[in-house]
């Protein structure tokens, strides 16, 4: 049998078994006919025992994004949330996400690019089974109604979905399909369970860590402490008399002992003798990285946001200024960066916790010199990512082993290869000027910073004239209303790897501007929150401050030895409100007690998961502001495991408090969202109970 299909729309599966449903990718290409088979290459799986599977295309990293598909299409297939089920979607050309023309993780950017396309998917597969249900009894498909998967006619009838599977399969697919209104939500918008909570707690989840396949051997690789170092000789005869130990082989990044088990790879790679020849960052030090930077934020550097005459407003007034230093950071994953790889001559497959199937597939074909149709990526469940998942060195670790021992291998990495290995947070070096006007407002506001650039070293093409356009996260896309406003930068030398992590560039620099908006405030004696709200005009930025101040009782009085900061922020499009609520019980500590956060990120899908994800997000930024610095000595980073780079304890976290605007506008993610502003949050409660300003994180370390 072969089906029509329309340029947008295709059934890509159908059989007694279920029908699948996808979306083309590419509306602008012809689409050839197919004959149906059982290839699960869509979007939507309808079983016949009444259970729906959805191909999730992005990473599941821990936010949920697994749960969110699924009520997507759940709430425009009218069926309930517990028959709902998911799989992880292969790295294919028919799972790209269609604005990326890839499969990518990253930014918060899933809902709102892959938002639209499973509600299609899901009122696609709806209007086919109506249709067939109509055919099947003569009416007017228009006199159907649907609910809970069953489909009821005008005089009664009613056919549960899985009756109808076959006879829709022969349906032709619509051209266009209506998507609810929202005041017909029965999902979207509701507080639901994730679906991947069960298989994460029966044991029945598989992480890049939980992989196994047969024969299957395990590698460390022993890499050079110094950036940019490589090896110039090795021993292997030490490893090789290790119990479990097989071959030692040298690849691109060091040197990887392959054994029987992950502990004798472990083992026999302390027991090398390797001899590393220096590199181009010898003589790379913390000091001679910051050094610099603060000379150049002294001077003019290009330009990011230029509106009015920001100079000759800063002469006519009495200048306020202060500098800010961020420091580079890990991302330190729960789950250590590790993948498997089995190359043959003819094909490579590889299994791995990715936020990159489609970089991670391109880099498989490049090392082993394959066509891109003989690589299958398959995608496990993440032990977090943040952005570093979306690299692709363990997966070159991982295919260059297999490729040289002829063999399935899984190659893990310790925490500190995951630590001394990673692309860092950029560290950042500020410098702020300012005059206020009349009213408490600000008249004229400059800022300079230097920080390296992410897209130098990861997208080339997007930097141009000196200048990263990530770079305004957090420095100049603020919503604050001032005439004269001048934000340029001066981009560092490659010499540190950096990559995307938690709301890039965002998590630095909010850190100096909202820091300094609060001096701002002092200074005109005018109460952080009121002079904020002096700045701000009517809209989204100040009705998350204003409901934030609500749900905090900024305006209450606290127990004695309390004090409260608020920052506030955006990414991509939504905005965040953040206050914490601390004290300080010794010296060099600091108590939080309470973090409270308003987000407008648009219409929200499962209130749960966005809840859960600014309080993950937060907790994410407070290991960063209180504890969080990567230091550098001799051209190696200096902090290798949790014991020199801590994160929060439970038994530290806070209380946390989450709003939600219940906004109409398109759905965004919050993965990012809620990490940028708890630092400057900290430290203006900081100031607000000692009145000593914190300029330089991490906290813990800088309280003067």
């Amino acid at each position: 049998m072969k089906i029509a299909r329309t340029d947008f729309l295709r059934i890509v599966a159908v059989s007694g078994a279920g029908l699948t449903l996808g979306i083309e990718l590419r509306p602008t290409a012809a689409v050839a006919e197919a004959a149906v088979d059982f290839s699960p290459v869509a979007w939507v799986k309808m079983h016949p025992d009444g259970t729906t599977t959805v191909m999730v295309n992005d990473a599941e990293l821990g936010q949920g994004i697994t749960t969110t598909f699924a009520m997507l299409v759940a709430e425009e297939l009218d069926l309930p949330l517990e028959r709902m089920r998911f799989e992880l979607a292969p790295a294919e050309p028919r799972y790209y996400d269609p604005n990326q023309h890839a499969m990518a993780t990253g930014g918060s950017r899933s809902t709102k690019s892959m938002g639209p396309t499973m509600r299609q998917a899901g009122a696609t597969a709806r209007a086919m089974l109506v249709t067939a249900a109509a055919q099947k009894w003569n009416v007017d498909p228009q006199n159907c109604t649907t609910a809970n998967g069953i489909v009821t006619g005008p005089g009664g009838q009613s056919a549960k979905y899985a009756e109808l599977l076959e006879l829709a399969a022969a349906v032709p697919v619509p051209a266009k399909v209506t998507l609810k209104t929202p005041d017909r939500f029965r999902v979207i918008g509701t507080r639901a369970r994730r679906l991947d909570v069960p298989p994460k707690t029966n044991g029945r989840a598989v992480y890049g860590l939980d992989v196994k396949v047969p024969g299957m051997r395990y590698a460390s690789v022993e890499k050079p402490r110094e950036i940019g170092g490589r090896v110039a000789s090795f021993d292997a005869s030490g490893a090789l008399k290790v119990p479990g130990v097989r071959q030692v082989v040298q690849i691109t990044s060091g040197v990887a002992v392959i054994a029987d088990n992950t502990w004798s790879a472990f083992e026999g790679r302390k027991a090398l003798t390797v001899t590393y020849a220096p590199g181009p960052n010898a003589n790379l030090s913390t000091d001679s990285l910051y050094g610099g930077a603060r000379a150049l934020v002294q001077t003019r550097g290009a330009v990011l946001r230029n509106t009015g005459d920001t100079a000759a407003a800063l002469a006519a007034g009495t200048v306020l200024s202060a500098n800010y230093e961020t420091p580079y950071l890990a991302h330190a994953t729960m789950e250590p960066m590790n993948a498997t790889a089995d190359v043959r001559a003819d094909r490579a497959t590889l299994w791995l916790s990715t936020q990159s199937p489609t970089r991670t597939q391109t880099e498989a074909a490049r090392i082993t010199g394959l066509p891109l149709a003989a690589v299958t990526v398959h995608p496990t469940l993440c032990g977090g990512g943040f952005g570093r998942r979306g690299e692709i060195d363990f997966v070159a670790d991982a295919v260059e082993v297999s490729k040289a021992i002829g063999a399935p291998v899984k190659v893990v990495w310790t925490r500190e290869d995951d630590i001394r290995n990673d692309p860092y947070r950029p560290g950042t070096t500020h410098a702020l000027a300012a005059t206020l006007g009349t009213g408490g407002t600000i008249a004229a506001y400059r800022h300079t910073l230097a920080c390296s650039s992410i897209n130098a070293r990861t997208t080339p093409a997007q930097v141009k004239d000196g200048v990263d356009p990530q770079v305004l996260a957090g420095s100049g896309n603020f919503a604050y209303t001032i005439p004269n406003v001048l934000v340029d930068y001066h981009m560092l030398d490659g010499a540190i790897p950096v990559g995307h992590w938690r709301a890039p560039y965002a998590n630095a620099n909010t850190f100096a501007t909202e820091s300094f908006v609060d001096e701002l405030a002092h200074a005109a004696g005018k109460d952080a929150l009121a002079f904020r709200l002096a700045n701000l005009p009517p809209g989204r930025p100040r009705n998350v401050l204003e409901l934030a101040a609500q749900r905090a009782g900024w305006d209450k009085p606290l127990p004695a030895g309390r004090a409260r900061g608020l920052a506030m922020g955006q990414w991509d499009d939504g905005w965040i409100a953040v206050i914490a609520e601390i004290s300080m019980p010794a010296d060099r500590s600091i108590k939080i007690h309470r973090m409270t956060g308003v987000i407008d990120v648009g219409m929200p899908v499962n209130v749960d998961g966005l809840e859960t994800q600014v309080s993950g997000a937060m907790i994410y930024g407070i290991s960063g502001a209180l504890y969080g610095k990567i230091d550098f000595a001799h051209g190696a980073p200096v902090q290798g495991n949790f014991n020199d780079y801590p994160v929060l304890k439970m038994v530290d976290a806070p209380v946390f408090d989450i709003g939600i605007v219940r906004s109409t506008e398109p759905s965004l993610g919050a993965g990012e969202i809620g990490t940028p502003c708890v630092a400057p949050a900290l430290a203006n409660a900081v100031f607000a109970l000692r009145g000593k300003r914190v300029r330089t994180l991490p906290l813990l370390e800088n309280l003067a």
